[in-house]
């Protein structure tokens, strides 16, 4: 899988990115970790509430050590053919019976920070396993080339992409359920079309998500998620060497 694929299609998958014992690992830290915890908002969907953590600073903790994983950095650096600094982190906890996401871009939202061209991307890391039923994350195959759709504000406090352009994009662009197993990523373009939907299951599903700028679209002012800095990365076996408390 190459930048060819992700300019063409807007996503790569990239089965086993992690391993098993690193995945569990992560799963026992955020059990530790009052402190993300705590900050967990509930947003409201369409179909219901779901939490959401977010934090611009990689942190030198655990979390940190995923997000500046070189096996993350150097495929994003390749797909958008540039430096990226890490622009903000976040987990997403879909409980039995929580709702999904309309269809979006987070290039509509990005837009907003700031941040003049759309060279930015995300890496979705599985927790635990992502099935149609748990609400899977689904995309517009190849979206990404259609450029900013107009966000505007629904019936939720979720920002929601032009439904009038979203119901012909749907005609013409596949959509793919991305079914994944614990420590497969997946990584998008900010422009690529995405939503999901509730979670009909009896089972939890959490996701890492962490999210690149490019250095050469540093914000031209100051705005609610990172400016540009040098990121350090991480080298693989770091996320091992870590020790938990």
């Amino acid at each position: 899988m190459t930048q060819k694929n992700f300019n063409k299609d807007g996503f790569i998958l990239k089965k086993n990115l992690f391993s098993e014992i690193e995945i569990n690992k992560l799963k026992e830290f955020i059990k530790t970790s009052s402190e993300k915890e705590n900050n967990a908002r509930q947003t409201k969907s369409s179909s219901g509430k779901l939490s959401i953590t977010l934090w611009n600073d990689p942190s030198d903790d655990l979390f940190g050590k995923f997000s500046t994983n070189e096996r993350i950095v150097k495929p994003m650096e390749e797909y958008l053919d540039d430096e990226v600094y890490h622009y903000h982190s976040k987990i997403i906890w879909k409980k039995p019976g929580d709702g999904g996401f309309d269809w979006h871009q987070d290039y509509g939202y990005w837009y907003h920070n700031a941040c003049l061209y759309p060279d930015m991307a995300s890496c979705f890391i599985m927790l635990d396993k992502a099935t149609k039923e748990n609400g899977c994350l689904k995309v517009l195959k190849g979206s990404h080339r259609v450029g900013r759709i107009g966000h505007g504000i629904s019936d939720t406090p979720e920002q929601t992409a032009d439904m009038e352009r979203i119901n012909e994009l749907e005609k013409r662009h596949e959509c793919v359920y991305i079914t994944a197993d614990p420590g497969d990523a997946l990584f998008f373009h900010a422009n690529l079309l995405h939503s999901s939907d509730a979670n009909k299951s009896k089972d939890s599903r959490r996701t890492l998500i962490v999210c690149f700028n490019t250095k050469s679209n540093n914000p031209y002012k100051e705005s609610g998620h990172a400016s540009y800095t040098r990121l350090k990365v991480s080298s693989s076996n770091t996320i091992m060497e870590y020790k938990i408390d």
